[in-house]
Formats: structure tokens, sequence, C-alpha cells
């Protein structure tokens, strides 16, 4: 055996390198930026290959494939502060940079002057001579931030994606509160959920229903998000890929292994079971999906439920070369700091989720290694190299965000229900990758269901409000009905309740 490693030293967070490392909410991201393209591994078999009417470039003869080169590095930002787009909206077209959220559905720009934004959308003022106002006012709130604005419509193009001009939904931001970032390069939201979660209602068409519609395009897009093993930075310089109709063969090495998508709002997936150091963490598979388990490109990291989160904190804690970090480092009060001639990585486990496969007897692995999620943050010391812990508590849902999504290219096939998966090249550090794919494993250990049958997100709560409301509704009018009545009547009508009342609780208690 060699010597052992050297203690990390444990640095109190500043307030600023907190905000700027801890983020936690469902959409704008603040974590680390990507690397070189290199040859990824760990495929394994591949899935039944989508047909042909699916728009998909799968095709493994030269010339069968469709392209989608032209998309390529069409992304800039890191997960730090977020992966953007570029689009030119309105008449004449104004360039604003719109960051990329798999989280949310509506589009949005800033849409009034704003201390963190560098550009604004001008909608009014004759500025657009095709921007219409709906007159609709619009709040959306995020796991952390808020926006509220004004919907209306106008024409976008989109310089390295779809070809054409297409008319979209767009909400200008008037008012926001730790929405926009100290730092951040992008200027507004594209939410790609699906609109059960769009606001007001679900009636707003989301941005990629209406490219889809317009553009006669597959209801697919997919993503590669490359920061893989990058400092946190927000510097802006680094990218990814957002391919709209289809899927860039060039964007992954390897198999794509897809899972369900359990309910059409967020991209909700089905999680079996978690292994840290190859060690199953042994908790009942309805854990990971508590509340709900989704893919979401606007959450910087992997966030965990709480008991979740706590089991793999302990096994990584048990399976570590390094076993005297404090809870600060955890919790992410606190960065962990080596000579800079030193690397931490070798000394954690790496991290596997088991995602349902198509085929529900079946199962797969997605795999970071500690490059992932124990990510550099640049410009804390001159001669130490600090890290911050990418994984997080959650108080509801478990969330696949940047930690992990930055090893693979994740295909969102909304026209066949499933998200897919393949080791993203741009996955590596130092030369080697730093994600893996390995299946098929039976799941004949585990439950068949490991999510709630009945999911009480935001539209299944809106029946229950008008149910009650309706039901409060007609004890009201019973109510009037009753004071209108003549007074012999009223007292008649009331004996009987009584008699019936009676009657009833003598019966219960018999």
């Amino acid at each position: 055996m060699g010597t052992l490693p050297a203690a990390p030293r444990l640095l109190l967070l500043l307030a600023g390198a907190a905000g700027l490392c801890r983020a936690r909410f469902s959409f704008p991201l603040r974590v680390s930026p990507p690397a070189a393209p290199g040859n990824g591994s760990g495929s394994s078999r591949q899935q039944a290959p989508p047909s042909e009417a699916d728009g998909l470039a799968l095709a493994s003869e030269p010339g069968a494939a469709v392209s989608f080169l032209a998309m390529v590095e069409n992304l800039q930002g890191d997960s730090g502060r977020g992966y953007y787009l570029e689009m030119l909206i309105g008449t004449p077209p104004q360039k604003l940079n719109i960051l990329v959220d798999t989280g949310s559905s509506n589009f949005a720009v800033a849409g009034a002057p704003n201390p963190d934004v560098t550009s604004i959308f001008f909608a009014l003022l004759y500025r657009s001579s095709t921007y219409k106002s709906q007159g609709t006012d619009v709040t959306v709130r995020y796991t952390q931030g808020s926006w509220t604005g004004v919907l209306g419509t106008d024409v976008i193009t989109i310089p390295k994606g779809i070809n054409g001009t297409y008319t979209i939904n767009i909400a200008t931001i008037l008012e926001s509160e730790n929405f926009f970032l100290p730092g951040i390069k992008w200027h507004g939201i594209l939410g790609l959920a699906y609109d059960a979660l769009a606001k007001p209602s679900s009636s707003v068409e989301t941005f990629f229903d209406s490219l889809v519609s317009q553009a006669k395009i597959p209801n697919v897009f997919s993503l590669q998000m490359c920061g893989a093993g990058m400092p946190v930075s927000g510097s802006g310089t680094n990218g990814g890929s957002l391919v709209m109709g289809g899927i860039e063969p060039s964007l992954y090495k390897g198999d794509i292994w897809y899972t369900p998508i359990k309910e059409e709002w967020y991209y909700q997936v089905e999680i079996l079971k978690l292994e840290v150091g190859g060690q199953n963490l042994n908790l009942d598979c309805r854990e990971y999906n508590a509340d709900k388990a989704i893919v979401d490109s606007g959450t910087t990291l992997l966030r965990l439920p709480q008991k979740v989160f706590n089991a793999v904190v302990e096994a990584i804690v048990s399976t570590s070369l390094i076993q005297t970090f404090s809870s600060g480092f955890w919790t992410g009060s606190q960065l962990a700091c080596w000579d800079k001639t030193e690397t931490p990585w070798s000394l954690f486990p790496k991290l596997s989720i088991y995602l349902r496969d198509e085929n529900s007897s079946r199962s797969f692995r997605i795999t970071i290694l500690p490059q992932l999620y124990i990510q550099p943050i640049l410009g804390i010391g001159q001669n130490l190299e600090c890290y911050r812990f990418g994984i997080s508590s959650s108080s509801s849902a478990l969330v696949i965000g940047a930690t992990v999504m930055e090893g693979f290219y994740v295909i969102f096939d909304r026209a066949q229900k499933r998200v897919g998966f393949a080791v993203s090249p741009c996955a590596e550090v130092g030369g080697s990758p730093v994600s893996e794919i390995e299946g098929p494993f039976t799941t004949a250990d585990i439950a068949s269901n490991c999510v709630a049958t009945m999911t009480l997100h935001e539209p299944m709560l809106w029946i229950i409000s008008y149910a009650l409301m309706s039901l409060c509704g007609i004890i009201l009018l019973v109510l009037i009905i009753l004071l209108l009545l003549p007074p012999r009547c009223q007292h008649r009508f009331t004996d009987d309740v009584i008699s019936d009342e009676s009657s009833l609780v003598r019966h219960r208690w018999k």
C-alpha cells in the first residue's frame, strides 16, 4: 500500500462564493464548465432503435442518417451559470441569450432593466413590429427565484438551430426575485418541459410544441452539456449542444439506453436503486421516487431526498480514503482544498443510478465518476485547489441535474414518451472517460412499480381545488334555500334532518 493521502483543508465559503457554489434551484444553475471531446466508454447493449418515422439520426450507414451538425456546439456557458442558446427575437431581430431548462415550460425574456442582465427585449415602443401583447399577467416560481411578466407573441429565429422564422408565445419579464444572477450571460429562459407546467395555465402552447407544429420536425430534442471536470467559473466560454428534432450521432458513443417517461409534466422517470462504490444503498425503491424523480438541465446539482442523501453521504464517507471531512463539506457550507499538485478524485467512489428500461423486467445503470460530483472551484487560493460537493439534499424530488447530465448525451424523445442516455464524448478528464452506461440488469428483486400511483402535481391540485369550491358552492346554495324557506317549512325540514341524524347516530353505535 502507498502512503495515506493528505487530509484536505476545509475552508468556510465566503458569502459571495456560497452563492456561486450552492445553486439549488430547479432552473438557473450555478456550477461547472466543459472538456474537449475524447473517447467515451462503458456503453453496452444497443436498445431497440427508433423507427424511421421518429426522424432520429441513428442510421449506421453513411448518408442514411439525418444530419443535425448545424446544431452542434450551439450552446455556450457552463453548469455554474447555465447553458444558453442564442436567439433572434422580434422585428427587427434582437439578439438575446436564452437559458436552456428542461425543468420548466415557459419561454420568457427580460423586458425591463435589471442590474444582472446585460440586454433586454424591447417589445413595445415600436421596437418590434411583430410583437402582440396578450394582456395576460404571468408569474413563474422555481425552487429558488421567481419572475412576473406579461404574455405576448413574437417571431423568433435560431441562428444555429432549425431554419426558418416561427411565431412563439413569449413572456416579457418585468419583475424578478433571485432569478437573474450576478455575472450571468443569458437574458431569458427556454422552458422545454410539457405544457402541464406552463403558466398561467396549460393552454399556453410551449416553445417546443410551437416549433414541432410550425417547423414540422419530430417531437424529439437532445442535449449535451460539456462541463466534466472543469472549474466553476461562470465565464460563459464553455458550451454544449441542443439538437431540435432528433439526434446527432457525433454527440455520443456506444449505445443509447431508454427509460420511460412516467408522466408528462416534468421529465419524470423511475429510479430503481443507487449504488456507491458498487454497493447497493438497500433503500426501498420508493424512497428514490418520493414525490418524483426528474431529469432537469436547469438544476445544477444531483439533488436527493433527505433520506437518500444521508445514505449516499454515509456510503461515500465509509468508502472514501479520506474520512476527516466535516459536515460542512457535505452540506455545502465548506470547500475541501488540496495543494495544486494533488487531485482528490482517486480518493472517492463511483456513483451509479439504476433506471427502469423500456422492457420493465430490465434496468440499466448510468454511472458518474468523482470528477463529476467532486467539483473544482475557480480562483479560491493561489496554492490550493478547492472543491465542492456536487450533490445536495432536497425537500421533495430527486433531480438528475447538471452534475449527472454532464456525463451523458440525453435524448428527450417526447414522441415515444422516453428519455435516452448515451455516453458523451466530451465527458472525460485527462483523456479518461468519467461516465459509464451498463446493462441490462434484471429487476426481479425490485418492486414492479417504484412510483406512487397518483402524483399530486399542479394539474391535479387544480382539479381538487375546483371540486372543493363546487362543494362549498352547493353547501352555500342549500343554506340560502333554508334561509328563504317559510318558518314552518324550515322547522319541519330541520326536524327531519335531526331525526335522520339521530337514527344514524343510534345505528352507528349499536
